[in-house]
């Protein structure tokens, strides 16, 4: 990790508490609502982040929304203020989430380094540079770009392999499968800190992949 690594255990906790205020206060009133003056004081430094959200489940968490921001453009108050509302109302896989869904919600956050391009000579190259479980992966070719999380190959009870993470990274950005091969697509890699809550609500725990 870089200056990620700042990012301790209660600035998890209040930024997880601050996107979780966010998205029921949007949800009962149709705005957000104001970004406290300490929160935006704390986190004014720009990042990558994600909001995750998944619907509690004793025998695995089901995913109800994810949203972010790949580059680290805006504050992190900013992009949290701004993401965690899309992630419950603008996934375009899900259904918008209920108010009264929200007691069922465990929220996850994903704080973002900046992607890095891996330069290889062939794409053997990609298995000896990719981590399961460190990186998260960006396919880019064109237009099309598809991005997926650290946490993503070993959420779920999955156990992707490099190649597999790969493909599936490829299929995001709306590209075959094996475009990961092809010379005109880019495969950026990146790495984060996780926030998330233990259940709705609940205590909050920092991880790293």
């Amino acid at each position: 990790m870089s200056k990620n690594d700042e990012f301790n255990l209660e600035e998890g906790r209040i930024l997880l508490e601050f996107a979780r205020k966010n998205i029921e206060f949007f949800l009962e009133n149709n705005r957000r609502i104001p970004v406290p003056e300490e929160i935006k004081e704390k986190f004014q430094s720009k990042y990558g982040a994600f909001v995750t959200l998944n619907k509690f489940n004793v025998t695995g968490n089901q995913l109800r929304g994810c949203i972010g921001y790949i580059e680290p453009t805006y504050p992190l108050y900013d992009v949290i203020h701004r993401v965690s509302i899309s992630s419950a109302i603008e996934d375009p896989r899900f259904p918008s989430v209920l108010l009264e869904e929200m007691d069922e919600i465990i929220i996850e956050l994903s704080i973002l380094t900046p992607p890095k391009l891996i330069k290889v000579e062939n794409t053997n190259g990609y298995f000896n540079k990719i981590v399961i479980g460190r990186d998260g992966l960006i396919a880019e070719r064109g237009m099309r770009r598809g991005l997926l999380l650290p946490q993503v190959p070993v959420d779920h009870d999955r156990n992707w392999d490099v190649e597999t993470f790969l493909s599936h990274t490829c299929k995001k950005a709306w590209l075959p499968k094996d475009a990961w091969k092809e010379k005109e697509t880019k495969i950026y890699s990146f790495q984060a800190i996780l926030f998330e809550e233990k259940t709705p609500r609940g205590e909050v725990i920092r991880k790293y992949l």
